[in-house]
């Protein structure tokens, strides 16, 4: 279930800022790997600054797309095992602690993260001499907007009951589904 059009104006214009970084980052890295490539091929040479911004854009860009995928509630789930094995009444419990889980796993990451872009921050990067510290700091901001989607989704999902049309343990009865189960 994409949650963004509950959100409020805030998260939600987080998440559209997001977005827009996401498709702008994309744009830039195609570009210069193209650019880049083409130089090599027919010109002899490359830009060995570019080498250095897409390998920041990509860390960027999979740390804050893991938060996109959050806002839409787009992560992938297994879910197999609980929809043929756990009673229905059960479900919403192996929800919670499932969400509580992954805040656990949240934290955790943003605090590691944290750690290890302080302790590398004083390092340059080779060729642009931007702090090495950027770029591990991808860690802590993904996770941390991660963090922010996942406690606004899990509490629409508390006021649901767990039992909106959201619920990962449901089995599709959509035909276009057919394909995926």
């Amino acid at each position: 279930m994409d949650y963004r059009g509950r959100y409020p104006a805030f998260i939600r214009m987080l998440s559209r800022l997001i977005d827009l970084f996401l498709v702008c980052g994309g744009v830039c890295v195609l570009t210069l790997i193209f650019a880049n490539a083409v130089l090599r091929g027919a010109a002899g040479f490359d830009l060995a600054w570019s080498l250095e911004v897409t390998a920041f854009l990509l860390l960027w860009l999979t740390f804050l797309g893991c938060a996109a995928a959050e806002a839409r509630g787009a992560h992938m789930r297994v879910t197999e095992v609980v929809t043929y094995l756990v009673p229905d009444r059960l479900k919403p419990a192996l929800e919670f602690v499932i969400s509580i889980t992954i805040i656990v796993i949240l934290i955790s990451l943003i605090y590691q993260g944290f750690q290890i872009a302080q302790h590398t921050w004083a390092q340059k990067t080779t060729v642009l001499y931007w702090p090495v510290g950027l770029l591990y700091a991808s860690l802590p901001v993904g996770m941390a907007l991660t963090f922010i989607f996942h406690l606004a989704n899990m509490v629409f999902d508390i006021r649901d009951g767990f039992t909106s049309s959201r619920d990962p343990f449901r089995k599709s009865n959509d035909p276009a589904w057919e394909d995926f189960e």
